[in-house]
């Protein structure tokens, strides 16, 4: 089996200092160009590859972001996962995974994260508890909830407008004539469904619209579910707003099992818009997450906070656009 290469080997080969390969290799480490060189060519020479996780003990510093994440079943988090590992990616880190099988992220996940030596972490859909929160600043490990508004002011988080949004879907259905409107909430210990709910009913009670409301729980078969418990009650609204899009396809589903006619009976709109909401088979209208933009502001800012530990904690909301398409 053939030895690695050394560190060692490198500066054996281009007659400089070991501590010199050392510099060359650590970003922002003062080293001359002519050294640089030499160290360069001797590493292609021989496939040396820096050590990074040795690197880490050293600099108790690593290239590796933490990503907690509950919701795979979702296929809109899937989505946020690749664009993270890309955004990341372009910054020389990597992505750590993290699925939690709970609401609030276990002790294990936590030692996980901690002993890769994290240099940041992005919460996407799981709670965070002051204690462990904790953990993470005595250790000057930024994180941020992203897809969430936090009740608290002590971390940084990063979501679509959801209180707009839903408000501006409820003027969309209401200039399309519905007078009777269901909305099929996600989980309730959720900001985005409390938010879209909030939104959604501000409106329809200003203009004194008739509306539902049914608890779901964010997947396909919760949508489904409901839909068949409505259309089967005789209660068809004239539209339904649903916190997701994967419910929301569960709702059309069910709604074609019961040969109700969309959009002629009864309209649909879901949020999200993941890629399946475009499938010709479904053409859900439905309101855009810009994930692009939240992902970049959750990058920018992680990047910000590693390069020089600030804390800082705010909440951003960023707009997304309403997709128009045949199942209204």
């Amino acid at each position: 089996m053939k030895a690695a290469v050394t560190a060692k080997d490198v500066a054996r080969l281009a007659g400089v200092s070991q501590s010199s390969v050392s510099r060359v290799f650590f970003d922002g480490a003062k080293v001359s160009e002519k050294t640089r060189n030499k160290v360069m060519a001797a590493a292609e020479e021989l496939g040396y590859r820096p050590n990074e996780f040795a690197r880490s003990l050293i600099t108790n510093r690593t290239r590796i972001i933490g990503l907690v994440m509950k919701g795979v079943q979702n296929p809109f988090y899937p989505q946020v996962l690749k664009q993270f590992t890309t955004a990341f990616k372009k910054w020389g880190y990597s992505v750590l995974f993290v699925h939690t099988n709970h609401d609030e992220i276990e002790t294990d996940d936590v030692e996980m994260l901690l002993n890769y030596n994290v240099a940041g972490v992005v919460i996407t859909d799981a709670e965070l508890s002051l204690q462990v929160a904790e953990e993470f600043r005595v250790n000057q490990i930024p994180v941020v909830f992203f897809n969430r508004k936090l009740d608290t002011d002590e971390f940084y988080s990063v979501c679509c407008n959801n209180f707009e949004a839903s408000r501006k879907v409820a003027e969309y259905l209401i200039d399309k004539g519905a007078e009777d409107m269901v909305y099929i909430a996600g989980n309730a210990n959720t900001s985005t469904s409390r938010e879209r709910q909030k939104g959604f009913f501000e409106v329809l009670d200003k203009r004194n619209v008739d509306y539902r409301k049914y608890a779901s729980d964010y997947t396909y078969e919760g949508g489904y579910k409901t839909a068949v418990q409505i259309v089967e009650g005789k209660q068809l609204p004239d539209a339904f707003f649903v916190a997701n899009d994967i419910m929301a396809l569960g709702v059309l589903d069910a709604l074609a099992k019961h040969g109700v006619a969309v959009p002629a009976e009864t309209k649909v709109v879901g949020f999200d818009n993941i890629e399946m909401a475009g499938w010709s088979s479904y053409g859900l209208t439905t309101w855009e997450q810009p994930i692009e933009k939240m992902v970049a502001e959750t990058v920018g800012y992680l990047l910000k906070e590693i390069e020089a530990y600030t804390g800082l904690a705010q909440a951003v909301e960023v707009d997304g656009s309403l997709v128009e398409r045949r199942t209204t």
